[in-house]
């Protein structure tokens, strides 16, 4: 707060106790209190949400982490030609090396204003990302691009026979009753949800949803802390996928992002710990658990509106360096109470 954020919302879960705050407001014009259980657009949050789901089709035997999927992507039509054999693994991991639809929508500052505001298909966004050329030297190389969430969540359509909201709520949201969480339903009018903003040329411009859109599958999860930390909690807990699936997911070297998670320091029982990462310019979300999913901690923070990084190239830098203070507080949190 001493950062000018306009909101920071923040749970932590620990065996036997929970502790929960709201700073700041909902909302710069109304000055309305923000309160412990608002809504937040997660972002990237969603990229776990999705590899959860995806595990479940491998768990089922659908399909494999490991076998060449190059006839499924290109049988999207939209362009995309991979240059080499990909693989789910991949996908999951950011290191296929497919271009991001993102670096040509936010281009420029009327492309940044005009992009936030497009709901793009997955299908109209991946044919974006298939005008990049996708070089084979990329492959296998940690390379963030939005285009492998908006990809899996075709092939789950594909495999599953529904729309991905739909399988997000039958695979995770339903049965962990998360009821303030939503995948599909507009709720930039919803008055428990917390605003973020940007400047756009010196005025300042609500983000809401639309921007958390464009780097999340069809659309992005609107979440609060508390659901959250029930998602992981199961999801490290073992009751969302099968033992084989987490222990994949657990395989990545610390410090590396595989699967839908990255794998991060241990804690004081020695065993590494795992989080979730989203946010775009409005928003900046951490959700960190223990291996075991015993210990929990969710922070989001709506920061100060800043301008685009076309105006100002600090920006991301800044939003990047947030996004690693709040994970610092976090670790510095379950370290104090672990054991």
């Amino acid at each position: 707060m001493a950062q000018d954020a306009v909101a920071v919302l923040a749970q932590v879960r620990w065996p036997g106790g929970e502790w929960s705050k709201a700073y700041g407001v909902r909302d710069l014009d109304t000055r309305q209190p923000a309160q412990r259980q608002d809504r937040v657009p997660v972002s990237s949050v969603t990229k776990t949400m999705t590899a959860v789901s995806v595990l479940k089709l491998v768990d089922d035997g659908l399909i494999s982490l490991d076998a060449p999927i190059n006839g499924l992507l290109e049988g999207f039509g939209v362009g995309l030609k991979p240059p080499v054999p990909i693989t789910l693994r991949q996908l999951l991991s950011d290191t296929s090396g497919m271009p991001s639809y993102g670096d040509l929508m936010f281009r420029g500052v009327d492309d940044f204003v005009s992009g936030s505001n497009q709901e793009l298909t997955a299908l109209e966004a991946l044919r974006l990302a298939g005008t990049l050329p996708w070089e084979s030297r990329t492959v296998g190389l940690f390379q963030y691009s939005d285009s492998n969430n908006l990809a899996l969540g075709l092939i789950l359509e594909r495999f599953r026979g529904k729309t991905y909201p739909q399988i997000l709520r039958d695979d995770i949201i339903n049965p962990l009753g998360l009821s303030h969480t939503s995948v599909d339903k507009e709720v930039s009018d919803a008055p428990d949800l917390l605003k973020g903003y940007v400047s756009i040329e010196g005025k300042r411009v609500t983000g809401d949803t639309a921007l958390e859109r464009l780097g999340s599958p069809m659309p992005g999860v609107v979440s609060t802390m508390s659901d959250i930390n029930d998602f992981m909690a199961a999801l490290f807990g073992g009751r969302l996928i099968s033992a084989g699936a987490l222990a994949e997911m657990k395989k990545a070297v610390i410090g590396s992002f595989a699967l839908g998670v990255y794998k991060w320091s241990p804690d004081c029982s020695g065993a590494p710990r795992f989080f979730a990462k989203g946010g775009f310019l409005d928003f900046r979300t951490i959700a960190l658990s223990s291996s075991d999913g015993r210990y929990e901690a969710t922070m989001t923070v709506s920061p100060a509106p800043e301008p685009s990084p076309r105006q100002s190239p600090g920006t991301l830098y800044e939003r990047d360096l947030m996004s690693s203070q709040i994970l610092s507080a976090l670790m510095e949190v379950q370290d104090r109470l672990c054991g």
